[in-house]
Order: structure tokens, then sequence, then C-alpha cells
């Protein structure tokens, strides 16, 4: 390890492209597991050599069936080692890869498709309708479609021409590299060149296309080993056509030469777990805090709720004295992860201060990031030699992390620049002008501050700003990580009240409580407790930040298909809800 602003730094190995990566495996660790997965009760396992043999196959029959250089293949589909076959025959080649997220509904799907250019779409046969039903109209400019999983054969006829079978294809790509094709495999790549094509979330015309090149890609695979390192095998959870697991999950765990193992769905994570016995997993906040919902729950409902609690005290003070015995302390709750769980890998969202040092105090690393889509998508990590998940970690060493127009607090616009910055949003040179400077510096919508070691704090989006009358700037999400400490709040979102003459003066707090929380700890009148609880969480706020009113909602709120709650809704909700009181 080296040392880098007062950090330690893993040393790795340098990769210049996608193909190089796949070539240093196959070459190093050929017949080491690359996947394991499970196909109907079987637990299979594809080596890395096998697995590039895919790769190829698929990657050479594309170019003979005339898909051709820079050509745009688009990919919508469950989580699957298929998914991640086509992923990698694109980006190890000379086309455009287009993920489209898969609970889009049918007008944003085809909307990306069109808008991203597509010439190939690959799809799973819940979406098989929609190819169908567009495959003339909407779709009418694309050379094929590929279904990834066993089509109806009279679908797929040498007739229907335009419909290809992802199995046909791989066993006509075999045939090819048999043969001595090799005309995919040596092709070409100019590395600062569009790679792959990631549409942010938002509905029809509004979701821009974030234009990255495989430079980018392979920065974030190169230099956030150095940070954050990874271990012998990996349970992949999170959707692919997100560039935080496609990225930071997949491409990062091939150049460590991990074996990943693939989750069928969110329901079977658990089952995974204990079957797999993954040394770390990639996850959102929300994950974490299931799995730190659901011990806290066993350990009251089996009446070790005391006892879990005296370890914790007892295990943080043996460590203080430099004696480690957290995996036989929390052996129980480890062998509920499968056993050998050492690191989740958190992205998406502030992580509950409380939640990091459980997880610290039983033995599992808990690493903080922050990234955006447009950054490839990590911008910083907390580094194995010094987590803390408070911060979002150090920015990774091949860019720059800069504050802008900066308040007394230190609060200002966070800028990047550099290797992991964008090309650019596609088709959209007016935004990306709005966004992405002459000299290079990315806007990333995002207000924090830079702490004296060099660690990044988030505090908000820019557009949820909050203005008040008096001047003052309040940052909800601030607030809410706060109110969210509190064991019984499930959800929430803090945002301004207007006064009669329209401006915002002082602060709500609309809750969404967690009915079981309350149960346990015997709440009868939840909004006495919630006034007293948010008073005490933000007791050391100033008072322009304290909630002056706080609405309990009787359902979750309404979220996008990145599971964020969709703030602009809340507002326009509660104004209506009090012009229909005013009326009455």
């Amino acid at each position: 390890m080296s040392k880098t602003k007062g950090f330690q730094l893993y040393e790795v190995e340098p990769v210049s492209s996608v193909r190089d990566l796949l070539e240093i495996a196959d070459r190093e660790v050929p017949e080491h597991s690359a996947f394991r997965f499970r196909v109907g009760e079987e637990i299979r396992d594809v080596s890395y050599h096998n697995f590039i043999r895919d790769v190829n196959a698929l990657g050479s029959v594309l170019r003979t069936m005339g898909v051709a250089e820079g050509e745009h293949v688009c990919q919508i589909g469950e989580n699957s080692y298929n998914w991640i076959v086509v992923y990698l025959s694109i980006l190890a080649g000379n086309r455009v890869f287009v993920p489209i997220d898969k609970e889009l509904p049918e007008a944003d799907i085809c909307h990306i498709a069109t808008h991203g250019e597509g010439s190939v779409l690959f799809y799973t046969a819940k979406y098989e309708e929609i190819v169908k039903r567009n495959a003339d109209t909407t779709f009418a400019d694309f050379k094929y479609f590929i279904h990834m999983e066993t089509p109806t054969e009279a679908d797929y006829a040498p007739e229907n021409a335009r419909f290809r079978s992802f199995r046909q294809m791989l066993s006509d790509g075999y045939k090819l590299l048999d043969e001595g094709y090799t005309d995919y495999i040596t092709e070409k790549v100019d590395p600062a060149k569009l790679k792959m094509i990631v549409y942010t979330s938002g509905t029809t015309g509004i979701a821009k296309g974030v234009m990255l090149s495989e430079h980018n890609l392979i920065s974030i695979v190169y230099y956030g080993l150095q940070v954050s390192t990874v271990y012998d095998v990996g349970l992949s959870v999170l959707p692919y056509h997100h560039t935080y697991e496609a990225v930071a999950g997949l491409l990062v765990s091939l150049h460590h030469h991990s074996t990943i193992c693939i989750n069928e769905n969110l329901k079977t994570v658990m089952k995974n777990l204990a079957t797999y016995k993954p040394d770390y997993i990639y996850l959102v906040p929300a994950f974490a805090e299931e799995f730190y919902r659901r011990i806290w729950q066993n350990a009251k409902k089996t009446g070790k709720e005391a006892g879990l609690k005296a370890l914790i005290k007892t295990s943080n003070g043996l460590r203080k004295v430099g004696i480690d015995a957290r995996a036989k302390m929390f052996s129980m709750i480890h062998e509920a992860f499968g056993g050998n769980l050492k690191k989740i890998v958190c992205g998406g969202a502030p992580i509950r201060p409380e939640i990091g040092d459980f997880f610290d105090a039983i033995g599992i690393a808990l690493i903080n990031g922050y990234g955006i889509t447009e950054c490839s998508p990590l911008v910083s990590v907390n580094p194995d030699s010094y987590n803390d998940c408070r911060t979002a970690g150090i920015p990774l060493p091949c860019c720059s992390v800069r504050i802008d127009d900066p308040s007394p607090e230190g609060i200002g616009e966070i800028c990047v620049k550099g290797d992991i910055v964008m090309l650019g949003y596609y088709k959209e040179p007016e935004k990306t002008a709005e966004v992405l400077s002459d000299d290079g510096w990315f806007r990333t919508g995002d207000y924090g501050k830079l702490n004296e070691k060099g660690q990044l704090l988030i505090t908000g989006r820019k557009k949820n700003i909050i203005v008040l009358s008096n001047g003052k700037n309040v940052y909800p999400e601030e607030i809410e990580n706060y109110i969210m400490n509190i064991p019984y709040v499930k959800e929430v979102v803090v945002y301004a009240l207007k006064n009669e003459y329209g401006d915002e003066t002082k602060l709500c707090a609309e809750v969404f409580l967690n009915a079981e929380k309350l149960e346990e700890m015997h709440i009868t009148d939840p909004v006495e407790s919630l006034k007293k609880d948010i008073a005490k969480a933000c007791e050391h706020l100033p008072m322009y930040k304290k909630v002056a009113q706080i609405v309990i909602r009787t359902k979750e709120f309404d979220k996008n298909s990145s599971n964020k709650i969709k703030r602009q809704n809340i507002v326009k909700e509660h104004e209506k809800a009090i012009k229909a009181t005013e009326g009455k």
C-alpha cells in the first residue's frame, strides 16, 4: 500500500481497456470461477476462460451479422449471466452499449431505445410483447431483436430474420471461434470514444443520456480498487442497468478475479447469502437498514436484545485495548450472512451513523461512498485504511473535487474534474454546456463540503435547497438524516411551508412511520412522541432549521424507478390538502 493525502492506498495492476481486463483474467486465472448462479435448484459455475469465450462468441457473431463498429446495442432484462455476457461483449468491442431500466413503463422504454439510436435490442421474456408490439413501428429502424432466454421456435424461425435467439447466436459464435475467426477479438478500440449511454431516471423526454467512454469506466476500476478493495466472493444484488453495479460491482470484481454470485431477486438475498457465503456485497443504504432492522427485531423476539447491547459494549471496550473478538462474539449474526461477509459497500444515499457504527461493532465494514452517473459513477469512497461512514470518503486519486461558492459553513456545489467525468449528454449539447465547463469541471448539482482531512460530506441536492424568507439556505436532506435516526421513522421528506404572501417561512416534516416499531416500543401517541423525538434529534441545529410542523402519512411516498422519493409531488399534495380543508 502507498500513502496519498494521509490515507493508505492499495497497489493495483494497471489495466488499459475492458479487452485488457478480460485477457489478463484469461491468462492468470482461466479455471477460476468467474460467475456462480442458480439454474432451477442447481448451482452452476462458469470459469473465467469459458465466460470470456462466451463474450468473444457473442461479439464475433454480432460482427458477422452486420452490426458494425460504432452501432448502438440496447439491452433490457432482469439480472442474469446472459445479461453480463451481452454487456461485456459490447464493452470489449467497438460498439456502444445502451442499458435500459427494467422498471420503466413502455413509453419510456421506447423513448430510450429510439433516442439512444439502437440498432439491436436484447431482451427477456417479460418484455417480449413490448418488442413485438413496436417492432414495425417505433422500432422500425432496429436490425435485430434478440431473446436472451429460450424463445418459442415458431417466432424465431429463419424467415423472421430480425428476431434471433441468444442461445443460437452463442452456438454460431463458438463455430466462428473454432474456425479461427479473430476479427472481433482484434478490433482496435479508442478508449476515449463513446462506449456506453446511461439514461438518468426520468419520464419520457426528460431522461438524459449520459455518455461514458471506456477510459471513464476503466478509471473507476483502477482507481476505485486503490481506495477500497474487494475479496474472493461477491454477491451481485443491485440492478445491472445502473452504473453502480455495472461498473463498481461487475467490472471491479472482474479485475480482482473474484467469483461473482448472481442474486435472482430481492426475495432471495438472505437465501443466497447463506448459499454462496460471500466476502463482500454492493448495496444501497436501504438494504443495510433492512439488515439492521431484522437483526434487532430478531434479538427482541428471542429475548436477546439486552445481551446484544452488552456484547457490543464489551466488544468496543476490548478493541480500545487492542483485542478484536468480534468474529467470535457475533458469530450468530455472521452466520446469518453466510459466515464470511467482511464488507458492505454502500452508495446512492447517506448512511445513518448508528447503522454504520453497529456493523463496525459486529465486525462487518460498512463502506460509504458518493457517486453520480455523470461521473461513471464513483466520485469518492471511504478508504479501507480509515472508514468513516459519517462522510462519503475521499475523492478517487484520478479526480479533483472543489466546492463552488461555499457558504460560511463551507457548503457549496460539488464540482468534479478528471478521468471519471462524462463526455456529455447524448444529443443534448445545451444541457451538457449547463453542467460541464470548457476546462472540464462538472457541476454535480449536489451540495456538500470537504473537511480538514479531505473527506467529502454531502448535504443535499441543489434543486432541493429551501431558501427561507430570512435569506437562510436549508438543505432538507441534512434534517432528514437526523430524523431518520428515530427508530420508528421509516421515511421522511422535509419541505418549506409558505405564508399568505407565498414566502417560504418555516419547515414541515412529512413522515411515514414504521408500525411494527411503534408497537415494539409501546408508543400509543405517535404524534406527541414524534414531536419530542424530532426536537431532540435536531436540538443542536440553529432555529431556522427547526421543524415547525409535522405531517404523518398513512402510506409510503411515491418513488421513481431508482426507488427515490418523488419530492416534487410532496409539496403539491400538501398544498392541495390545505386548500381542500380551507374550502370546508
